[in-house]
């Protein structure tokens, strides 16, 4: 069995790509015509999973208690549940996850003896095997979440960062900063001061919640900061599904809509496809929804109604990234643009691969603060370079694995 270390000092810089300069042949190896050693081919052929850990890190520093629209949020220690995939071939592969650790190994041992590089094999298999093909549901966020592991394991046995593997779109990638939650003493000063101090770390685009205050408060925290930033900051608001009617969403939009916002994220229930199309249909203002829906057939309950401008589906739970460059894909025949919910280090890999990727969600340095198995981008004139690690560059670091882990 050879260890991933070897294996990559075997495949060099090459990401087993025929355009690709041919590797370089070592002393003792069966080397073929083509370039390739006999060691290299055989782990390109096939890779499959030996060992599958759920595992999960809680962090010493407590976050503030916050909250958006529908409910809290922080109070607490903050954790990252971790997949860990053990290949046959030594490369180890790993992935944030959402969802239940029990269903989390239950759809990764689905695909034991699977060839793992044939992804679209494996996610097939997930989705049909063994159960109903519903197309919703907390077992899509384990799939998603086993899939992203798959595919760190295919960027490393490849040598290349996922994006490349994909094939890459843009190596700088417009980002944003969410934040602008409610929080007890947090008055429209506070929330200037958070979106100034946003604009200072680099972003050109930042986000704030609405929608658990009245319509006018609501609408007066987002005429203040516009007027702190000025005209050049994009500002987005978020209203989590607040609104339910699509006539409260219009009254609020219209409240707003001379500040010139990026977007209005949610505002009726993630359900309300025809309430979603009134609020797109009457205001001024581009209308995002999605990151509760599931797969390509969720995407296409929504751009069939035309529901949105914007889509911004949750890579995890959509489906992963097999899923999310099908719905990208989708999008892109309805001319509707994609911009990735959820976890910002995963989700860099298909922004950075698709044409009609709009712009990341990335949280900032002061939240990043409570996490650091998860560190914040380096943000510049509001974009990011697109990561250069292999695979998805999730994997903890040692000592924090074994300070954090419950």
């Amino acid at each position: 069995m050879k260890s991933r270390r070897h294996f990559i000092g075997t495949i060099g810089s090459a990401a087993a790509m025929t355009a690709l300069a041919p590797l370089a042949r070592s002393e003792n190896a069966d080397v073929r015509d083509d370039g390739l050693s006999r060691e290299v081919k055989d782990v390109l052929r096939y890779v499959s999973i030996r060992d599958i850990d759920v595992f999960k890190l809680r962090f010493n520093k407590k976050t503030p208690l916050t909250w958006n629209a529908i409910k809290k949020s922080g109070g607490t220690y903050p954790s990252v549940t971790y997949l860990k995939i053990t290949t046959d071939q030594g490369i180890v592969g790993y992935a944030a996850t959402k969802g239940n650790a029990r269903d989390i190994e239950s759809l990764a041992k689905k695909i034991t003896g699977l060839n793992l590089l044939n992804t679209e094999q494996v996610w097939n298999h997930m989705f049909f095997h063994n159960r109903k093909p519903v197309a919703k549901g907390k077992e899509i966020h384990a799939m998603g979440s086993v899939d992203l592991a798959v595919w760190d394991i295919v960027g490393k046995a490849l040598n290349q960062p996922v994006h490349r593997v994909l094939g890459t779109y843009s190596e700088e990638i417009p980002v944003y900063a969410a934040g602008g939650y409610y929080a007890e003493r947090k008055g429209i000063r506070g929330l200037v001061k958070e979106m100034e101090d946003y604009v200072d770390e680099g972003y050109d685009t930042v986000k704030m919640k609405v929608g658990y205050l009245s319509a006018r408060k609501d609408a007066e925290r987002v005429r203040a900061v516009r007027k702190a930033l000025g005209p050049e900051v994009k500002i987005m608001v978020d209203a989590n599904n607040a609104y339910k009617s699509a006539y409260q969403a219009i009254r609020f939009g219209r409240m707003v809509e001379d500040l010139d916002l990026y977007w209005f994220e949610e505002p009726v229930m993630p359900y309300d496809w025809k309430g979603n199309h009134e609020v797109k249909d009457q205001l001024d203002i581009p209308i995002v929804a999605g990151e509760n829906e599931y797969t390509r057939f969720g995407a296409l309950d929504l751009l069939s109604n035309d529901a949105c401008d914007i889509i911004n589906m949750d890579t995890i739970k959509a489906g992963g990234i097999s899923e999310m460059r099908k719905i990208a894909a989708l999008c892109s025949a309805y001319h509707v643009p994609v911009a990735p919910h959820g976890y910002s280090h995963m989700n860099v890999h298909v922004v950075a691969s698709l044409a009609n990727a709009l712009i990341l969600e990335t949280y900032p340095k002061k939240a990043r603060d409570f996490n650091p198995a998860l560190p914040a981008f380096p943000v510049k004139s509001g974009r990011i370079k697109a990561p250069m690690e292999v695979g998805l560059g999730m994997q903890p670091a040692e000592d924090l694995v074994k300070k954090y882990r419950v």
